[in-house]
C-alpha cells in the first residue's frame, strides 16, 4: 500500500490524505450519532458564526465542515481519475462540497424547526373562541372550566367572567383576557 501511495503525484496525494482524514472523522460523527453522543458542541465548533445564540441557519458547523472535505476529497479523486486538469479537479470538489454543505445546513436547519418546548404559553389563548365545560361563576364569583384549541391542542383551562350571568355549560365563549398569574377572563359570544 505505501508503495502504491508513493507513486501518486503531490496533488493526488493531498486529496488522498484529505479524504482519509475527513471520511475517518466523518465516520466518527456518523457513529456517535446513532449511539447518541452529543457531538454538536466539540471544542465550539458549532457555535454560529455571527455568536446568534439559538437554532438559525448554521452553515460553517463541526459536521458541516467534515461533509464539505468528505465529499471535496471523493469527487476530487474522481475528478482526478476521470484525468481531469488539477485547477477543474479544485473546482469540482468545491463545488461539491459547497452543495454538500449548503443540503446538511439547509436540512438541520429545518429539523431544529421540529423542535417545541411543549410550555402552554398563556398569552396565545387570547382572542380564542371555546366551549364553557364547568359553569363559570356571575361576576368572578366561581371559576369555572373551558375547552379551547391553543397551540395547536384541544385544551381544558380554568377561567373566569365579567359578565353579570353564570355560564353554563356548552356555552360558546371568547378569551378577552388573561391575567399576570395566567387565569383567564371570558365572555360570551351571541
Amino acid at each position: 500500500m505505501m508503495d502504491w501511495f508513493l507513486e501518486l503525484t503531490s496533488f493526488q496525494k493531498i486529496y488522498w490524505l484529505i479524504t482519509g482524514i475527513s471520511t475517518l472523522i466523518f465516520f466518527v460523527v456518523l457513529i456517535s450519532t446513532f449511539i447518541g453522543a452529543d457531538t454538536d458542541d466539540i471544542g465550539g465548533v458549532d457555535a454560529e458564526i455571527d455568536a446568534d445564540i439559538g437554532a438559525g441557519f448554521q452553515f460553517f458547523t463541526l459536521k458541516n465542515l467534515v461533509a464539505f472535505f468528505t465529499i471535496f476529497g471523493w469527487s476530487g479523486i474522481a475528478s482526478i481519475d476521470a484525468q481531469n486538469s488539477n485547477l477543474t479537479t479544485i473546482i469540482i470538489s468545491s463545488v461539491c462540497g459547497l452543495i454538500m454543505m449548503s443540503i446538511m445546513a439547509t436540512m438541520f436547519y429545518y429539523i431544529s424547526k421540529l423542535n417545541s418546548s411543549g410550555t402552554l404559553k398563556m398569552k396565545n389563548a387570547l382572542n380564542s373562541i371555546g366551549e364553557v365545560y364547568l359553569t363559570v361563576g356571575a361576576n368572578r364569583s366561581k371559576t369555572g372550566k373551558i375547552q379551547i384549541k391553543i397551540q395547536g391542542a384541544l385544551r381544558e383551562l380554568e377561567a373566569l367572567t365579567d359578565y353579570h350571568e353564570d355560564l353554563k355549560q356548552g356555552k360558546i365563549i371568547k378569551v378577552i383576557e388573561v391575567t399576570n398569574n395566567g387565569m383567564l377572563i371570558i365572555e360570551p359570544q351571541n
